[in-house]
């Protein structure tokens, strides 16, 4: 899963982006600071309890395995991740991030990074907007203090630069298409924009909405063959809806937050969110934790101080961190963690599944106790899942088994949020 942080430059972009991944990037206070795209691996916990959970308690009720100790190390939990990590069954899975540099007007006529910009958002899943909502820079990510661009006006030219980088991409041999329309009709349309847009991730199913909706929108343009800018940028902005869907993180919250009612309506009216936060209190807080001074989770807004914090820390710089943590527990959302989460969960609908290669046991060829957790879209069948672990299993597909159950399901069963599979095969 991959999701696109976006937005112009000198908005945060970058500072969210190493808050979230730990990763060093370069973070100034002048627009293009990041040139190439900022690849990490965020780590977001499951909204639902670790499926270990549910194994402790089959062991402890069977007396194959003693309670828990109120100074066990992982607080319970017993599964062994591949990826990521577990504590107190709170099971953290990794999200792809993909931080592009900024985006200024005109980007889809070759200004600033241009096309690259949004050719490097490509196979994003989703996007999310990092807006400057203390308005203190200006469209081009200028510094002017204050009185800089609004909220709402940062969000649409993102919508208007979008929908004009796929226009672009489909008027490009428009006139060949709309030729073979006339003798073939709506499926030689089909084909064009298919083959136009398979390179940045479209499928049969975001072409047919985008033709629908023109064909809705213009009534008076039945004839395919004769659509033009007017039908095919209602084509593209389609497309763009459901090929990239949008959530905003409000950056620079802890300064003044210009009013975002108009924004808020926007974003809820097509599915996304709107979250305050800081950034930079983030970043600062994840700085902390990793050099052992506080103990501090991605999407907590509170954290303990560590023995080696009660020593090292003084009284200004507990005081500045309780001030950063007072910060953001104040405004909804869980920050930047919280939001993916949102965006991934609820905006993408994405479930957990587990595969395991014995449903006794719930572990793989190795011993290791629901090693993997893989986040699929919901309505994923079993099939399906088989090919996510690897094709040979896809191919060889037989039969899979519920293994909390021990029911055999076939290949068209669609999985469930925290289902436990095990997948038999010919191999």
């Amino acid at each position: 899963m991959r999701i696109g942080l976006v937005g112009k430059p000198n908005v945060g972009k970058s500072t969210a982006f190493s808050a979230l991944t730990e990763m060093p990037v370069d973070i100034a206070n002048y627009p293009f600071t990041t040139i190439d795209p900022n690849v990490g691996v965020t780590w977001i916990p499951l909204p639902n309890p670790c499926a270990c959970s549910d194994l402790r308690e089959r062991k402890e009720s069977s007396g194959r395995l003693d309670p828990s100790v109120p100074d066990d190390p992982r607080e319970g939990s017993i599964c062994s991740p591949n990826t990521g990590s577990c504590y107190g069954f709170r099971r953290l899975v990794p999200v792809t991030l993909v931080d592009v540099a900024g985006l200024v007007p005109g980007a889809h006529e070759g200004r600033g990074r241009g096309n690259q910009f949004l050719s490097d958002l490509s196979r994003c899943d989703a996007l999310i907007q990092v807006v400057d909502v203390s308005a203190s820079t200006d469209l081009e990510g200028n510094p002017v203090g204050s009185g800089g661009s609004k909220p709402i006006e940062e969000h649409l030219f993102l919508l208007s630069e979008l929908d004009s980088w796929i226009l672009g991409i489909i008027w490009n041999g428009w006139d060949r298409a709309s030729r073979r329309a006339q003798a073939e009709g709506k499926r030689a349309i089909q084909d064009h924009l298919l083959e136009r847009l398979t390179g940045i991730g479209a499928q049969d199913s975001h072409i047919s909405a985008g033709i629908s909706t023109a064909q809705k929108e213009h009534p008076n343009s039945q004839d395919i063959s004769s659509w033009g800018h007017d039908e095919l940028r209602t084509i593209a902005s389609t497309i763009r809806k459901s090929m990239f869907p949008i959530s905003i993180a409000g950056n620079k919250a802890d300064n003044q937050v210009h009013c975002c009612t108009e924004l808020k309506s926007e974003l809820e009216s097509s599915g996304g969110r709107v979250i305050f936060t800081s950034a930079e209190a983030e970043l600062a807080l994840r700085r902390a934790a990793s050099t052992g001074l506080i103990n501090y989770q991605p999407g907590d807004t509170e954290f303990n101080l560590t023995n080696e914090g009660e020593d090292k820390l003084s009284e200004k710089q507990r005081g500045a961190l309780e001030s950063i943590s007072g910060s953001i527990s104040s405004w909804d959302g869980g920050g930047l963690v919280g939001l993916i989460s949102d965006v991934v969960f609820r905006q993408l609908s994405r479930v957990v599944s587990y595969p395991v290669q014995d449903e006794t046991h719930w572990v793989d060829g190795d011993g290791k106790i629901l090693p993997d957790a893989p986040l699929v879209e919901n309505g994923t069948t079993a099939k399906e899942l088989a090919y996510i672990v690897h094709s040979d299993l896809g191919d060889g597909f037989v039969r899979a088994i519920d293994a909390r159950s021990g029911r055999v399901i076939g290949a068209d069963y669609e999985l469930a949020d925290g289902d436990i599979i095990s997948i038999q095969a010919r191999l």
